[in-house]
Order: structure tokens, then sequence, then C-alpha cells
């Protein structure tokens, strides 16, 4: 167990068809053919780990020229960023009590738009940035191809970086910092499990899972986000296989009820 604390960053909203993220949340029937969908608002959120051997900074969040040409059309019309122009990541740090001198390091779960948006202010620094190298395979793979997922933006990651990449499908870095690698929403996702002193176990599952019906009742999902079912539901094993064993806390990628209940953080 280690004396470490996590606050976690706001950084703004998207607004999207809930059937992105839960497969099948609205299906039609013979006497509702066509019903209407559930568009909603979820957090998007990165975490400060002040750790004893350095602050780390989980995730970077959406760019905050999102709306203003960043992201191509058919993104923004899907995943509607509506308020990342007042989410910069420097700003966001500094309400939390932080600023960008303040991170030693840089974990990015995975690649995709809305978790990778602001590296740019690491780009031409020494700040090492740990990412598993089957998400940066895929990451430039998908970006320089018609081929893979249309939610990553070479932008986004195509930077002079410190890169730190991750190889197994568990390592541990820090101590008592866990990262494990959760493929399934991507090749290369990759969670983090936080051994704490005081309030046991925090496992950050990312994108593994967006919300509570992902995990409870094991519903996939939606609309296309999955690059392999059988990994994703291989991956759902081994945080619950985390839950058991450590009696952990998981925390979920996008969801706004356990959003509001983890705010003020651990630790």
């Amino acid at each position: 167990m280690v004396n470490a604390t996590i606050d976690v960053i706001d950084r703004g909203e998207l607004q999207c068809d809930l059937n992105y993220l839960i497969e099948g949340n609205t299906l039609g029937s013979h006497s509702n053919p066509n019903p209407d969908t559930e568009y909603a608002a979820i957090p998007v959120f990165n975490l400060v780990i002040d750790h004893p051997e350095g602050t780390i900074l989980w995730d970077t969040g959406n760019h905050e020229d999102a709306l203003d040409g960043h992201w191509p059309e058919g993104l923004k019309e899907a995943f509607y960023p509506h308020d990342a122009s007042e989410h910069t990541l420097a700003g966001d740090l500094e309400d939390a009590g932080w600023s960008l001198d303040d991170i030693d390091y840089v974990f990015q779960s995975h690649l995709h738009l809305d978790h990778a948006g602001g590296l740019h202010h690491f780009d031409g620094t020494d700040t090492p940035v740990f990412v598993h190298e089957e998400e940066m395979k895929f990451a430039y793979y998908s970006a320089k191809t018609d081929e893979g997922s249309a939610a990553y933006i070479l932008e986004d990651f195509d930077h002079d970086l410190n890169w730190q990449l991750l190889h197994g499908d568990r390592e541990t870095h820090f101590e008592d910092v866990d990262f494990v690698r959760l493929p399934g929403h991507t090749p290369g996702l990759t969670g983090t499990v936080v051994h704490l002193d005081d309030e046991g176990t925090v496992a950050f599952a990312g994108d593994e899972i967006y919300q509570t019906e992902n995990y409870e009742d094991e519903t996939p999902l939606g609309a296309g986000l999955l690059w392999s079912h059988r990994h994703w539901f291989r991956s759902l094993q081994t945080l619950k296989e985390i839950e058991r064993e450590h009696d952990a806390e998981i925390v979920y990628g996008h969801d706004p009820d356990q959003y509001e209940a983890i705010q003020s953080g651990w630790g």
C-alpha cells in the first residue's frame, strides 16, 4: 500500500447517443419501430496521482480546439465536445490546484481523441509518457490508413514525446501502482490499479468500461466501439478478478452518476 492521493480533474463533457456506450441500449419493436434514442452528456476526466515517486497525470482529455477544426466533422457530430474550449488542460489543472510544471509523468490509458488531446503540452519535453506498445501501433495504423478505428486523430499524439512503451499485460513502474492491459475497446487499452494506504485498492478501468451497465450487466460497448468483443469480455473478467482479490473499487470511463460520487478523489 502506498501513501498517495488521487485528484479527479474535470475535463468537460461529450454529448452522444447512448447506443455508442451500451450495445442495444435503444431497440425498436413491432409496436414501436422507431423509438427515441437516449442522447446524453457524459463526463471526461483526468486524474492526478500524487505519488511519493512523482506526480502522474492520467490521460490528457479533449483538445481545447476540438470544435474549432481539430476534430473532424463526423467525430464532432458523434461525440459533440460542447464545452471543450472552456476546458484547457492547463486551466483545469489549475482549478484543481496543479500546474503543468507539477507533472512528472503522463500515463495514457489509450490514444483516442477524448483521452490524448492534451499531449501537445508535453511536446519537446523530457516528461515520460507511458502508453502500451499495442496502443501505439494501432493508433498510427488507424490514423495513417483507412483501417482500424476512426476515433484517433494523428495530431493528438504525433509529437516529439518521451514515450515509455509498456510491453506486458501487467507492469509496475511505481510502488503499488499496476498498469494492466485491458484489450477490447482497443488492442492496447491499459487500466491502472492503485493500492492506497487508507482507502484500499482503486482500479481505473478507462474505456474498457464506459458505464455501470457494461460492468454489472456485462453489456458490451456499442456501435462499433469494440476492436474485439472476445478480448473485451476477457478484460471484463480481469477487472472482476481484481475487484474480488483486492476488494477494489472499479472506476468507469464515462459514467455520469459514478463521476458525481468520485469528484472528491482519494486520499
